[in-house]
């Protein structure tokens, strides 16, 4: 083995063994599946070890570029892994009972989470348009499949058809996106696109037709309005497992792939695709707070404070260039990636607590569902408190200091009426989230029985919550690391 093929294969070394685990946990399943009862969910959970040790060691390591620039091994993807394993990790736990009373504690679901993890990987570590495109269909092919795994209930083969169809559609915009950037360039790699705007022969008209495609397909990915019919719909028709699936960790791939596209491949005609961001941030935000306030279905109401979410997001990402120059670009797209993360983190602890609410034969859906929860189980109630918080922005939890970290990137791009918009419709949202509260604290539920859950659940739910207030109160490593691998990953 050359030298060469060694460091392309220890750069790449967690998602190959990753799918060297899978392929044993899907072969360990299948032989002895029939014949004894399998801890399928610690299986997984020892599957997902496996690339996160690996992760954890190559942190601070040389950043690498293997197999001729088609993978990228740096402080940015290492630092989303880390988060991806996180999020994957807390909904197996999550979903461990809530998946025995449905059905779903089968190996179809185990195996296609990992596949779809192994995906997101895939994408965080891409330096290629081919490699992008891969990753993404491995990850939404495994969602789809998981989308409609309980094909006896109509709302959930309907929430899975609406997510394909739609799904489809956007990976086809960002197909077509790609197909056009290649045409213009000649080139698939993504330094290779950057570089080639600066040449005399570059069809600059076709390469901004390819950005105007690969923003609308990124914007189905994120679910930023004009392209966010999907996400109401799929968040309340499939199974709340699969809604945390779909709701958390594959929000870091799609942060991952618009940073590499964007900050990384199109960040020379920056200029001409951040004002397409303004009116997704601006709509985003907008129809997301407004719409949330007549939701009385709890999952419905997320999906539209997620679509308001991700027009922070958006925020972040356009403030990254100024008048031609990516000086600040690493504070900015910094603050959207820290932005994101701790929405993920906030995601995983929010809807894990409706998982841990509901029973056999009950569905916790409704917002009136949490009438009384202080009573019924004060961890999750506070839990459930800081969680909603923190996505209203309110101070000590970590919310409030991602708003404030986006809005000063806004700011300072010149765009003070943006952060006007977005502090507006944020004191909007406000009081959807609060409303949950009073529900929790002020209002007597019909059933006051105690909620019982199992001990690793409530610990995981436990060291959640104080993460997300944590963050909050201490945000500076990780907004300092996020900094720092964008701007590692930009090459500044």
């Amino acid at each position: 083995m050359t030298m060469l093929e060694q460091i392309n294969l220890m750069a790449a070394l967690p998602e190959l063994l990753l799918l060297a685990a899978i392929s044993v946990y899907v072969l360990v399943e299948a032989l002895m599946g029939q014949t004894r009862q399998l801890p399928l969910d610690k299986m997984a959970l020892s599957v997902i070890a496996v690339p996160a040790v690996v992760t954890l060691f190559q942190i601070g390591s040389v950043p690498e570029v293997a197999f001729n620039g088609m993978y990228v091994a740096d402080a940015f993807s290492h630092l989303l892994k880390i988060f991806v394993y996180i999020a994957i990790a807390a909904t197996v736990i999550y979903a461990r009972d809530y998946g025995r009373d449905r059905g779903l504690h089968k190996g179809e679901f185990y195996s296609l989470t990992l596949f779809a993890m192994l995906g997101q990987m895939v994408m965080i570590s891409a330096g290629n348009l081919l490699v992008v495109y891969m990753g993404l269909e491995l990850m939404s092919l495994s969602l789809y499949a998981l989308a409609a795994l309980r094909r006896d209930e109509a709302q959930s083969t309907e929430a899975a058809i609406k997510y394909f169809i739609l799904g489809a559609l956007a990976s086809g915009f960002l197909l077509y996106g790609m197909s056009m950037l290649y045409g213009g360039t000649g080139d698939l790699s993504l330094s290779g696109i950057a570089a080639a705007f600066g040449s005399a022969e570059t069809n600059r008209t076709v390469l901004m037709l390819g950005a105007v495609f690969i923003v609308a397909g990124l914007a189905f990915k994120f679910g930023a309005v004009p392209f966010h019919m999907w996400v109401p719909d799929v968040y309340q028709g499939t199974p709340n497992s699969i809604t945390l699936l779909i709701a958390g960790a594959p929000k870091l791939a799609a942060f991952a792939i618009a940073f590499r596209l964007l900050g990384e491949g199109l960040i020379p005609i920056a200029v001409q695709w951040q004002p397409m961001l303004i009116v997704l941030a601006v709509g985003s935000l907008a129809i997301g707070n407004i719409v949330a306030i007549a939701q009385t279905n709890f999952k419905r109401m997320i999906a539209y404070s997620t679509i308001a979410q991700v027009g922070f997001v958006m925020l972040g990402l356009m403030s990254g260039v100024v008048d031609g120059s990516a000086s600040s670009a690493g504070q900015a797209y910094g603050a959207s990636m820290f932005y994101i993360i701790t929405y993920v983190l906030t995601t995983l602890g929010t809807l894990g607590i409706v998982m841990m609410m509901a029973r056999k034969g009950f569905e916790c859906q409704e917002i009136s569902d949490f009438k009384g929860l202080s009573r019924r189980s004060p961890l999750m109630a506070v839990v459930m408190l800081i969680m909603m918080f923190s996505l209203a922005g309110i101070p000590p939890t970590v919310g409030f200091f991602a708003k404030l970290t986006v809005l000063q990137a806004a700011i300072n791009a010149g765009h003070v009426w943006l952060a006007v918009v977005a502090v507006m419709t944020s004191l909007i949202g406000a009081f959807y989230y609060l409303r949950i509260v009073k529900v929790m604290y002020f209002e007597s539920a019909e059933d006051d029985s105690p909620l019982t859950t199992r001990f690793d659940a409530r610990s995981v739910l436990a060291v959640n919550g104080a993460a997300v207030l944590v963050l909050g109160i201490i945000p500076n490593p990780l907004m300092n690391a996020c900094i720092e691998a964008v701007r590692q990953a930009l090459g500044s």
